[in-house]
């Protein structure tokens, strides 16, 4: 596993280290090492609503379409609020959140701020 943190332009992980700074291989950003150290421990992503708003962990959220359930017959309402919601990193998926119907993670583009 490489110790180099990815690009913050493009998000690939092709990136290597050449003196104070980062570099890209595959887009040619470059960005300080110093900046890169100090969000190690953030991940740096900022994740918004259908309408732009930053959400965060702990917020409450309202689906904005009827959502079908992959491998089941179950749909999410439109309309839904969704209490304290978690933000997660990994996959295209950016929340995680429990409902009656059961725990699932969803995609921001269908959630709007309550």
């Amino acid at each position: 596993m490489s110790t180099t943190p990815p690009c913050p332009q493009c998000t690939l992980e092709n990136t290597y280290p050449d003196g104070a700074n980062y570099v890209c291989a595959d887009c040619g950003f470059e960005w300080p090492a110093a900046e890169a150290a100090a969000g190690a421990g953030d991940e740096g992503r900022i994740v918004r609503d259908a309408n732009g708003n930053v959400l965060q962990d702990g917020d409450a959220v309202v689906l904005i379409k009827d959502l079908k359930v992959k491998g089941s017959s179950t749909t999410l309402k439109q309309g839904t609020k969704v209490k304290s919601i978690r933000l997660v990193g990994d996959g295209d998926h950016e929340v995680d959140c429990k409902m009656d119907a059961g725990n699932f993670m969803l995609k921001a583009c269908f959630l709007k701020k309550a």
